[in-house]
């Protein structure tokens, strides 16, 4: 199964932010590893809890940021 993660940078509060209603989370972290690496675990733990296969599963992370080059 693939689950496409939402992942935005959140300028006001400085962090970014990432959802997925398939599983569903919604979580935020101050770097963009971290918070790969958060819903990572999270992802499993709550496809476990939901009954959902886990084994297989695919996360498609689908990042938006814009900068200003000047």
């Amino acid at each position: 199964m693939r689950y496409d993660i939402a992942v935005q940078w959140d300028d006001e509060a400085g962090v970014w932010c990432a959802v997925c209603n398939e599983i569903p989370l919604a979580l935020e972290s101050n770097s963009l590893d971290a918070l790969i690496l958060k819903v990572k675990v999270a992802a499993q733990e709550v496809l476990e809890l939901n009954n959902k296969p886990y084994e297989n599963a695919q996360l498609c992370f689908k990042v938006d940021h814009m900068e200003r080059i000047a």
